[in-house]
């Protein structure tokens, strides 16, 4: 039975532009190889003159003046005589003319000739003529402008989009089309944690399959949501999460896609993505890191390079919702500088929903470890337990590098399974950087690292409010020429006593260089930052100082509503200066006589660091006994918490490197 092919079964290729092109080059090639009768030969003046002027095969000759050239035609009967004359056998001319000579001059040739004639009593044909090449010079004159018009072509359709743009489609949306057809692999299965954010995501799914759920009651579906948070918390990855879910055209774009070097392609470009989103409606429009255009526009009004960016902010507000209706579209962005967008792009009608993806706690790390451990070849009995608990203050995005450096740690081992102790060195070297056992450290260096050390671990765990230690080292590691890792307590509420305690802990390594060698080092700079830091926080946010209680000056809209730089007098600013002196001095002769005091378990504590490099909380409970009041970290990490504690790092540096990026709340660095 014969198979009838229609017109749906033949695909044929779709027409490019650049074919076009293509077929010109190709054309100019042919036409400039192609010779049907054969180019004249070139022929120098003294074999012309001695060989051809003479004889009779001359037909004519035609003298071109602004060229000195002469074109030399044969008689017909006489082109096979003369045969040893041209260079190539097998493309003599048939007709002419025959020859090309570049004569010396036309006086020269005329004398040639004259005598010739007089010599032979016969005429030789001659013509004069001037020939000017029209593409030669079109070409000479045009080149440039050619050359210009090029570059400006190339770049021109780089900016629209790549090879398939042009420059007609400079103000047109990049943004990448997600509907039924294509294929997006994540789901909100593979979001772990984030259950609060899920839902509100789920719900707006649910808007566009279902509306009439929801309108049937005199209900109206928001317009948009914005997704605030610290990167690496999931925003994107949610946004994923609805693509793949949603079953309605999903259109994807950042917010620097808007911004262009050209006025007004910003604003043109949001109005042709929401022109397709109301094509295509029910639909989502996605915008990424929407702080890129969606700025304070009182901010920076003297820069007049800010006007594109304001033109497409306000086409973005006039879209989202302007005069015209917008029914069928929701609009959801990301971003985590929240404080900076232009209140009108915040208000109910636009972004009616805010929703927060904060960094996630302990059960929601172990949530997302269940999740990126999937694709890991573990040892067999493999306990994921205490995972959550040594990452806290860790993003997603964090957690995902945690596993990934832990296979490739095991990797480089020669391993053929993951362990345990490879997953707490990825952390160490995540957090701290990797081991440098090479460094070079004096002994007193060394000595001074470890009574440091140990000044931190031995407050840290005498005091009730600090966080207790859980490892300390004195193998330099990244920048730092030593580390400690604390066990935090993950709390909403932070109290005035516990600051304290805190900050008397991080000031003990200065406390202990003093102490125990009666001088002090530039080891300390990150503890001081941390502490001062700390100190002008309680007095200025917080309102927990002494001399000038419950007075806060923290402006959480991070918005311009002062005229001045700050919102007190120089009076104050002496007050306040002298407050958080102070607290600092305080809290540091606290931490001097705390190691005064415990003089012997501290010495005795440096010198197992210096003896083993690497000790634990063990080591701390068999020398200063068990913890009083606090979280015991050694009894925390055996059972399961019924309140999150989590541990961290505290990291110290030589003062003249510069200090670590890592700005987390409970690591220091010297």
């Amino acid at each position: 039975m014969a198979t009838q092919i229609t017109n749906n079964d033949k695909k044929t290729p779709k027409f490019n532009p650049y074919w076009i092109y293509g077929f010109i080059v190709i054309s100019l090639i042919l036409i400039s190889t192609l010779n049907y009768d054969g180019d004249p030969q070139k022929l120098s003046y003294a074999k012309f003159e001695k060989e051809l002027l003479g004889s009779r095969s001359i037909d004519k000759i035609v003298i071109i003046r602004n060229e000195l050239k002469a074109e030399v035609t044969l008689i017909a009967d006489s082109v096979e005589q003369h045969n040893d004359l041209f260079v190539q056998k097998n493309a003599i001319p048939k007709s002419g003319p025959h020859f090309i000579v570049d004569i010396p001059s036309i006086d020269s040739f005329e004398e040639s000739r004259k005598n010739i004639e007089t010599t032979e009593h016969r005429s030789i044909p001659l013509f004069y003529e001037n020939r000017n090449n029209i593409w030669s010079e079109v070409l000479s004159f045009a080149w440039p402008l050619i050359l210009m018009l090029g570059i400006y072509f190339f770049f021109m359709n780089r900016m629209a989009g790549g090879a398939g743009g042009s420059i007609f489609s400079v103000g047109k949306s990049k943004a990448q089309l997600v509907d039924k057809d294509s294929k997006v692999n994540v789901s909100f299965k593979d979001v772990a944690g984030l259950e609060g954010a899920k839902d509100e995501l789920v719900e707006i799914v649910e808007f566009l399959r279902h509306p009439e759920k929801y309108t049937e009651l005199g209900g109206k579906i928001p317009k948009g949501a914005l997704l605030v948070g610290p990167p690496g918390t999931g925003k994107t990855l949610l946004a994923k999460a609805v693509a793949g879910e949603a079953g309605v055209p999903f259109f994807s774009m950042s917010g620097s896609d808007f911004v262009e070097m050209f006025v007004g392609v910003g604003a043109s470009r949001v109005r042709d993505l929401f022109q397709k989103a109301k094509a295509k409606a029910p639909s989502i429009i996605f915008i990424d890191e929407i702080d890129a255009i969606g700025r304070d526009r009182g901010r920076g009004r003297s820069l007049s390079s800010n006007e594109e960016r304001e033109n497409t902010l306000n086409q973005l507000l006039t879209e989202m919702d302007g005069f015209g209706t917008n029914s069928g579209v929701i609009i959801l962005a990301a971003t985590n500088r929240a404080d900076i967008l232009d209140s009108a792009l915040m208000r109910a009608g636009r972004f009616d929903r805010q929703i927060n993806v904060e960094l996630p706690d302990l059960n929601e790390r172990a949530a997302i470890f269940d999740v990126h451990l999937r694709p890991l070849k573990l040892i067999e009995g493999f306990e994921r337990a205490f995972l959550a608990k040594q990452t806290p203050g860790f993003s997603g995005a964090d957690i995902a590098n945690v596993c990934n450096e832990a296979a490739l740690t095991a990797a480089r081992k020669g391993k053929k399974a993951i362990e345990k102790q490879d997953f707490l060195d990825a952390i160490d070297r995540i957090v701290g950087g990797l081991e440098k056992k090479n460094k070079i450290i004096t002994d007193d260096e060394r000595k001074a690292i470890a009574y440091h050390e140990a000044g931190h671990a031995s407050i840290s765990w005498l005091l009730v409010n600090a966080h207790p230690l859980l490892k300390v080292t004195i193998v330099p590691r990244g920048k730092a020429l030593g580390a400690a890792w604390y066990l935090p307590e993950e709390r909403q509420l932070t109290t005035k006593e516990q600051l304290l305690d805190e900050m008397c802990s991080t000031l003990g390594g200065r406390a202990a260089e003093e102490v125990v060698f009666g001088k002090v080092s530039t080891g300390a700079l990150n503890d001081l930052e941390k502490v001062t830091k700390q100190a002008y926080a309680m007095v200025t946010y917080y309102g927990l100082g002494t001399s000038i209680p419950n007075i806060s000056y923290y402006d959480s809209t991070g918005g311009n509503d002062y005229s001045f730089n700050r919102p007190y007098s120089e009076n104050r600013a002496e007050k306040i200066d002298e407050e958080v002196s102070a607290i600092v001095a305080e809290q540091y002769e606290r931490a001097k006589n705390i190691l005064i005091e415990n003089a012997d378990k501290h010495k005795q504590l440096a010198e197992l660091l210096l003896e083993r490099e690497v000790i634990f909380s063990e080591d701390l409970e068999h020398i200063f006994g068990p913890r009083k009041g606090g979280v015991n970290p050694n009894e925390l990490l055996k059972d399961e918490p019924k309140e999150p504690q989590q541990p961290q790092e505290s990291t110290e540096t030589e003062s003249e490197k510069t200090a670590d990026s890592n700005d987390t709340e409970n690591i220091t660095t010297i």
